[in-house]
């Protein structure tokens, strides 16, 4: 039987006992370290370059091990509570909802309830005049990312020590950058991430800008233009979605406060019950919070679907709704009248059709210019070839993986009505990009080039994943394909970062990139041919390695959604395959003279290579004990929210 929160797992390290809450210290550490050793090295003497670099390098290396870290505490908390029939990790009281829910009541009492220290959730107020607030938390698909990002920036770090240009601007860059990536992956307040999602878009624009090839300044400039046209959609949604009145969505104790504020305003500093009550008709809450707007959504969705007898107030805060579309789903705060509150829903906007298809609409494309999906892809080839070799590999390993990110937590809980009635095109979406980054690919001589087109087939997957949306009896399929969008996106990380790194070691040699004037590089080069070729067959999709898992899981799920998505999909693994397996051809096998005097990997470039060869092994062998182990819990209580719904 699943034990409370209160229980002694939570109770052991809280403030009420003099203590302070350590999940506000872990994660605000792992959101701001790189950014202080990023003002660190402005005390270091211009010359002392080699300095430098072992001081980023060791700000990147406190930060990959602070994200482990918080992986442990939270795979711990999440394996102390089993669910109702006794299994650890998926009990619903640790689903990232459910621990925001009760976070944010516990805040909203007059007397606030002591921070719990090991639910990883943080709240602080920030901006109190609009409500918004310093609130981080994390699970499962979050913290695969944020690990993901700071192994990847670790490993950048080491593959920038040829950087000789303004080494402390770029390293500085880099980590205000890195910090940026993570806030935006722990925020749980829509304008927390708007501020971190916007701070990486300064640094990546003069990184590119400054150190990058000959035609860098448009390359930076493109990047900025896309980037910023999608964070205008993301600004619009956040404005509008602020409008809503989430009053029966949260602890009632804050609307009694409020009523008692305005009623004193009005009546002075005693006012009666009767004017409280009448005052608390007028009350309005708004909220950036992505938990809170994310029940308005299923609310929404309920209504808009002729069901709103099933809606209905939670017995307590970090209730789940029932799994069963027969049954009732506990949306509103406890003790709120259900009438009352339906009236209240359906007579604000955000309870149309054309609400939901517009706000989605803008969070989608928001999002999708950094997946990047076709046709809002053609800024990504051009930064990769004009960007640096480490900054091709921050590019590809962790800023595409915001866009998907992005789709899971806000797009598709915020406005599941509209994502679940345009679930089909979302996924022929997917699909164009899948099939049309492959066949680009196999067209381009840039080796750069090619990677990025092929980045653009892999996050297809991604995009076809989340659309496969199934319910009832095919929600089994579903969160296959959310697990698959998520391995692919952490697999592809690892991959992409890997191959790009690949590139600039050859580039370093031969002073290009045609892939045509390469050849014979296996016989000079043993070492770097054989890591090249693990990457390149994990890239394709071979059993085994990390490409495989999550592309077979997302397929499985599209075929169970629409088999005429998924045959196009499923053939353009002979795509991947002959791209991938013809530029192996190209460079690596045959004989050129030209190429014989290049020498091996350097035991810097092997130091880089190497674990991300062995994590594309790993993952293709034992997803489970690397991933699934802690990422399915979360994905398993995110398609429970939704595919109830409909």
């Amino acid at each position: 039987m699943s034990r409370s929160p209160s229980g002694r797992g939570y109770a052991r390290s809280i403030q009420g006992q003099g203590m302070p809450e350590s999940d506000l210290t872990w994660l605000s550490l792992l959101v701001f370290l790189p950014a202080a050793f990023a003002t660190g090295l402005l005390v270091f003497p211009a010359k002392w370059h080699e300095a430098m670099r072992w001081w980023a390098l060791f700000g990147a290396a406190g930060t990959l091990a602070v994200s482990l870290c918080v992986v442990i505490g939270y795979f711990s908390m999440i394996d102390h509570y089993p669910d109702a029939n006794g299994y650890p990790r998926y009990a619903v009281e640790t689903r990232l909802d459910a621990r925001a829910d009760r976070d944010a009541s516990d805040a909203a009492q007059q007397i606030p309830k002591v921070k719990q220290s090991e639910d990883w959730i943080t709240r602080r107020g920030w901006i109190a005049r609009f409500g918004a607030q310093y609130a981080l938390g994390v699970d499962g698909i979050s913290l695969a990312m944020v690990v993901l990002t700071t192994v990847v920036m670790f490993f950048a770090i080491i593959a920038s020590w040829k950087i000789e240009h303004s080494v402390r601007g770029y390293l500085a860059l880099v980590l205000v950058l890195e910090s940026g990536v993570i806030g935006a992956f722990v925020a749980l307040d829509f304008f927390l991430f708007y501020v971190f999602y916007e701070i990486m878009l300064i640094p990546m624009f003069v990184l590119i800008g400054l150190w990058g090839g000959a035609r860098r300044k448009y390359a930076a400039l493109k990047f900025v233009i896309y980037t910023l046209l999608g964070s205008v959609g993301l600004l619009v949604a956040l404005i509008g979605l602020y409008t809503v009145n989430v009053r029966d969505f949260v602890d009632q104790e804050d609307v009694k406060q409020r009523a008692v504020e305005i009623a004193k305003a009005e009546h002075g500093p005693t006012p009666t019950a009767e004017q409280v009550a009448q005052a608390a008709e007028r009350v309005t809450v708004h909220t950036f919070d992505f938990v809170t707007l994310g029940k308005v959504g299923r609310a929404v969705m309920l209504v808009l679907n002729g069901q709103e007898e099933r809606l209905a107030p939670q017995l307590k805060f970090g209730e789940s709704g029932s799994n069963d579309p027969s049954k009732q789903v506990g949306l509103f705060a406890p003790g709120v009248k259900t009438e009352d509150a339906i009236a209240r829903l359906k007579s604000q906007p955000v309870c149309t059709k054309q609400f939901q298809y517009l706000f989605f609409a803008m969070l989608f494309l928001g999002f999708a210019v950094k997946v990047p999906i076709v046709p809002l892809h053609s800024w990504l080839p051009d930064a990769h070839v004009e960007a640096p070799t480490p900054i091709s590999m921050i590019l590809a390993g962790v800023l595409l993986k915001l866009g998907g990110y992005g789709l899971i937590r806000v797009a598709f809980p915020i406005c599941p009505w509209a994502a679940s009635e345009l679930a089909w095109w979302i996924g022929l979406i997917g699909v164009i990009g899948i099939v049309y980054g492959a066949l680009v690919a196999m067209g381009q001589t840039d080796f750069k080039k090619l990677l990025a087109y092929s980045s653009v087939s892999h996050m297809g997957f991604v995009v076809l994943g989340l659309a496969a949306w199934g319910s009832g009896n095919h929600s089994q399929y579903w969160q296959w394909g959310i697990n698959g969008a998520v391995f692919q996106m952490f697999a592809h990380g690892v991959t992409a970062s890997a191959l790009f790194f690949v590139v600039g070691v050859i580039y370093d040699r031969a002073h290009h990139r045609d892939v045509n004037r390469f050849g014979g590089l296996k016989e000079p080069m043993p070492l770097y041919s054989g890591f090249a070729a693990i990457l390149f067959f994990a890239s394709m999709g071979l059993p085994g390695l990390c490409g495989f898992v999550g592309e077979f899981m997302v397929l499985a799920a599209a075929w169970d959604f629409s088999p005429t998505l998924a045959v196009p999909a499923i053939l353009s693994v002979i795509l991947t395959a002959g791209y991938l397996l013809w530029t192996w051809q190209r460079v690596f096998l045959g004989t050129n003279e030209q190429t014989q005097s290049y020498p091996d990997l350097s035991p810097r470039e092997a130091a880089v290579l190497f674990p991300f060869v062995a994590l594309a092994i790993a993952l293709g062998i034992f997803p489970q004990a690397i991933l699934f182990s802690w990422v399915d819990p979360s994905v398993t209580g995110w398609v429970a929210n939704l595919s109830v719904l409909k």
